[in-house]
């Protein structure tokens, strides 16, 4: 690896946890989606200038980015979904039976509307 490439790696442990934290993960949420323990996240964010290689394909798709934007080889695209924490939520009530999906998401419209309407006022 190319002299360039190792210094842009020192910044991982940063920029996973920057990453962890944009997509809505907790350390504990990140490392029982990656099938690791909290204290490895948590060595890996505040220890390891080099990221696990066996992990790496798997972190970047949970946090939405790619292996290189990860690894900082290619800066982050400003164009991030909107809250990913938001997206998993939405995609955890999608699995919920009808009924139950129902009512969450008539709170949810609830919750809009009062948002609306104190807005307006």
């Amino acid at each position: 690896m190319p002299k360039q490439n190792i210094e842009q790696l020192t910044g991982f442990g940063r920029r996973l946890a920057d990453l962890r934290k944009q997509a809505g993960y907790t350390q504990v949420e990140l490392a029982n989606e990656l099938g690791v323990s909290q204290r490895m996240i948590s060595y890996y964010e505040g220890h390891s200038d080099f990221p696990p290689s066996n992990l790496l394909p798997a972190m970047a798709k949970l946090l939405g980015v790619s292996a290189d934007e990860l690894l900082g080889i290619k800066p982050l695209k400003k164009s991030r979904q909107p809250d990913s924490r938001l997206l998993r939520r939405m995609q955890q009530i999608d699995k919920l039976d009808a009924a139950t999906k129902r009512q969450v998401i008539q709170v949810i419209d609830t919750f809009i509307e009062n948002a609306k309407l104190k807005k307006q006022a």
